[in-house]
């Protein structure tokens, strides 16, 4: 009895941990397009989480056409295949290029201004973004199209482990390698290297520096769109505020892991998630964004650069 109790008890803690690592995994991949962003051009763009709100829209949006004038009432395994295509490449596409627009008509204008000028600015479209998805899809929650089948992967272990958490776990992993390693290695990354370092001298060189931040904005809003279709399968609801708490969420991690640094955005909403569904199901859920915000003081604290963020020497 007690070793049936026992191994309950362990079921219970790894199906607790394995929905942390996933919630952390969808709060990274929001976190990534942050850190991007914020590493180039020290930009907090609050307008973000509310751009990955608008991406869920446009993906659920994109369902319902495809489901009425493509395929109809079909639910055959090549019409959910090719939605999932359309909708993981039109609603990429349409946040990075409504990102480097919100940054060529606002944040552009706005360069050499203050940072705090910028930060109310970046705050005003967050406003804006989220009022034009209440009118888009108004203020109940919507359900999204349920596209991945709830089987169970593991069935003797204990612990359910479904295609949707397969998914969530493969592409921000994924999607970290290769942001990791365009930065490193490519002669766009160097030059996003280049310019975070320095934008003046990197102009100096010849770097193009406002098709860096351009390109930069695009990366991040993709990344957004990425999020938001992912988001939308794995919960199966969005709506207008979403992207409000989520952001917080991402943005939280992504400072909590060093905020410019990819990895460091992975880890961050990895720990945020771990800790905050383990403090729902051992502390209590009314405690567990404070345990979550508590450990990202402490950190702070003893790391103000966060757990993988480089040590800068101030220049006096």
């Amino acid at each position: 009895m007690l070793e049936l109790f026992a191994q309950s008890e362990t079921a219970q803690f790894g199906q607790f941990l394995l929905l942390g690592l996933v919630l952390g995994s969808l709060y990274a991949l929001i976190a990534l397009g942050y850190t991007m962003v914020y590493g180039i051009i020290e930009l907090i763009n609050f307008a973000h989480g509310d751009l990955f709100m608008l991406g869920s829209f446009l993906a659920l949006q994109l369902s319902a056409w495809w489901l009425r004038y493509v395929v109809g009432d079909a639910n055959s395994a090549g019409a959910v295949i090719g939605l999932l295509f359309v909708m993981l490449l039109v609603t990429p596409l349409a946040c990075a290029a409504l990102n480097v627009a919100t940054d060529r008509v606002i944040y552009k204008p706005l360069r050499s201004s203050p940072k705090l000028t910028v930060i109310v600015s970046a705050i005003g479209v967050s406003f804006i973004f989220m009022n034009v998805g209440l009118f888009w899809m108004g203020a109940t929650p919507v359900k999204f199209p349920d596209l991945i089948p709830d089987t169970n992967l593991t069935p003797d272990t204990g612990v359910v482990v479904t295609w949707k958490d397969v998914m969530v776990i493969g592409v921000t992993i994924p999607a970290m390698i290769a942001l990791t390693l365009f930065v490193k290695f490519t002669s766009l990354g160097k030059a996003m290297r280049a310019t975070a370092q320095n934008p003046t001298a990197a102009q100096l060189m010849g770097i193009n520096v406002d098709r860096v931040i351009a390109v930069t904005f695009a990366i991040g809003g993709a990344l957004a769109g990425v999020a938001s279709v992912v988001y939308g399968l794995y919960i199966k609801a969005v709506e207008y505020q979403m992207g409000f708490q989520n952001g917080l969420y991402a943005f939280t991690a992504a400072v909590l892991g060093g905020i410019g640094n990819i990895p460091g955005a992975v880890l961050g909403g990895l720990v945020i998630g771990v800790v905050g569904e383990l403090g729902k199901a051992y502390v209590g859920a009314k405690w567990s964004e404070a345990l979550i915000f508590g450990i990202l003081i402490l950190v702070l604290l003893f790391r103000p650069t966060g757990l993988l963020g480089a040590r800068i020497r101030e220049k006096v």
